[in-house]
């Protein structure tokens, strides 16, 4: 297997996206588009006892993702599978092993607090998961990434988007997000606003719409995902003010699996199948397609 090469496309705040007025008259569902034409290798050769190669001969994987984020993963009632970026990514990866997505993946519902304990006990193979690379998880599971680096936004109804343009307008505003969320606490701690905690994202959104709050934040990735739901309606506005890199969760040590990932979306970003991937779903909120980030080295 060849060793990625990695390249520097990236800086600072231009890591995530620079937006552009909210408003795809298409829609978007969801936040997702109609899913991308990802290829599948034939007779992909892999070392002998690896993951891939075990993976490769079942014709099938296991995936763990999100399937309550918008954009990210996001499964409706009564579908079969998700849609979202990183369920694109996801089948880019089973692609590359020959496995078709034909039922041969399974998509399974993984939460924040379950990612590590889903790759350590082998009820995943991989997670995909809005799951953010941190130098505590690393001591734990592997993740190979960034394939996307996102940061804390505001996501505001079209007719406030020129009175809060970013986290400096916040004093006194009232900002929703999830209960105990460290998007919130940053929210009130830095920049004085009047926190609305709640259970879920959804539920900060309908509250958004009904106007009982007039802000929620999170990770702008996830922001997008609501924004395409009602273009015309909402916008996430104003430049990330944290850095959260998303990576692809793999078992603690298997140096080869990294390598495969890494290369597999290194190739998707150069080819302009990870921009196809974005643009049919994140993209969906009319936000520029932003530059692939630089993607860490397997150790």
């Amino acid at each position: 297997m060849r060793y990625p090469k990695t390249k520097a496309l990236f800086a600072g705040a231009a890591l995530v996206m620079s937006l552009a007025a909210c408003g795809d008259d298409s829609g978007g569902g969801s936040g997702g588009g109609d899913s991308v034409d990802i290829p599948v290798e034939e007779n992909p050769d892999f070392p002998e006892g690896s993951t891939m190669a075990e993976l490769s001969e079942a014709g099938k994987i296991t995936i763990g993702v999100k399937i309550d984020q918008p954009g990210i993963g996001f499964q409706e009632p009564g579908a079969d599978t998700p849609e979202g970026f990183d369920i694109e990514m996801g089948r880019i990866i089973a692609g590359q092993l020959g496995i078709e997505d034909d039922g041969s993946i399974e998509w399974k519902e993984t939460i924040s607090d379950n990612r590590e304990p889903f790759l350590e006990e082998g009820e995943v193979d991989i997670v995909i998961a809005s799951y953010s690379i941190t130098d505590d998880r690393r001591k734990v599971v592997g993740q190979a990434g960034p394939y996307y680096v996102t940061g804390q936004q505001l996501l505001v109804r079209e007719e406030d988007k020129d009175k809060i343009t970013g986290p400096d307008d916040l004093a006194g505003v009232k900002v929703c997000s999830v209960e105990g969320s460290t998007s919130l606490a940053t929210a009130q701690d830095e920049f004085g606003a009047d926190p609305v905690p709640l259970g879920t994202y959804s539920e900060c959104v309908d509250q958004l719409e009904n106007s009982t709050v007039d802000v929620l934040t999170t990770d702008g990735a996830i922001l997008l995902g609501y924004a395409a739901e009602n273009p015309d309606e909402l916008e996430v506005v104003g430049e990330p003010f944290s850095e959260e890199r998303y990576g692809i969760g793999y078992q603690l040590g298997d140096t080869e699996m990294c390598e495969f990932i890494t290369t597999t979306i290194q190739d998707a970003m150069d080819d302009g199948l990870w921009a196809d991937a974005f643009e049919a779903t994140l993209g969906e909120s009319g936000v520029e397609t932003p530059e692939s980030p630089e993607m860490d080295e397997c150790l």
